[in-house]
């Protein structure tokens, strides 16, 4: 594809490679080249009845906020939002699976056959504000919220925050902070018929004494 662009040309002077560009002007029917409003890694199993909702760079730590992610994954939305609801209350906790390292162990990991885990409340307090948006964004198309599954919680990495510490003898290292990308997608329920199979179908037998206790509980008796 061209578009308007051409390679920078190589020039070397001194022993030094000088990159020289010259300036275009895009013509006006390219917006952008590789630019879009939200990229989402995955698409919903159905657009017309799925919602989305999406947080660039936020100032929350990427390690907690994807442990919480999983955990409110394949949740209602209105289970997640009582579920981030009493991790802020430390009634329930975060199972860590991944990023578990130096992670403490407490009784309120059991619920979910695990031993480490925690509180991360600014990653609940986050997701739980990313989740009001997506209850919007349901609304807006008209769909039932209450009836809505998480389908997908994607968390990803961010440009790291640069800041400066200053240690001893005029020393100065990195003070970095570890943002995070965050996208949910949800997705209105079918209910769906189960189809039918001839294995379903098959007769059930039973032998003299099941029929009779059937009979004893329907009250007609012992048959003679």
């Amino acid at each position: 594809m061209n578009s308007g662009l051409q390679r920078p040309a190589k020039k070397k002077r001194g022993g030094y490679v000088r990159l020289q560009c010259k300036r275009q002007v895009l013509p006006n029917n390219i917006i952008s080249i590789g630019l879009k409003m939200t990229k989402y890694s995955q698409e919903p199993s159905n657009l017309a009845k799925s919602a989305k909702a999406y947080g660039a760079h936020l100032r929350v730590h990427f390690k907690n906020t994807y442990e919480t992610g999983r955990a409110i994954q394949g949740k209602m939305i209105l289970e997640a939002k009582r579920y981030l609801n009493d991790v802020i209350e430390h009634k329930r906790c975060v199972p860590f699976r991944k990023f578990n390292g130096g992670v403490g162990r407490c009784a309120q990991a059991k619920a979910f056959k695990h031993t480490q885990g925690r509180w991360p409340e600014k990653s609940c307090r986050i997701l739980l504000d990313l989740l009001t948006n997506l209850e919007s964004n349901a609304e807006a198309k008209g769909l039932d919220v209450e009836n809505m599954v998480i389908e997908n919680v994607l968390v990803n990495r961010a440009p790291l925050g640069r800041r400066r510490s200053y240690r001893a003898h005029g020393r100065i290292i990195p003070f970095l902070s570890h943002p995070c990308h965050v996208a949910l997608i949800a997705v209105e329920k079918d209910e769906n018929v189960p189809r039918f199979t001839p294995e379903a179908a098959k007769t059930i037998k039973l032998n003299k004494r099941q029929i009779a206790r059937m009979r004893l509980c329907n009250g007609k008796g012992v048959a003679k």
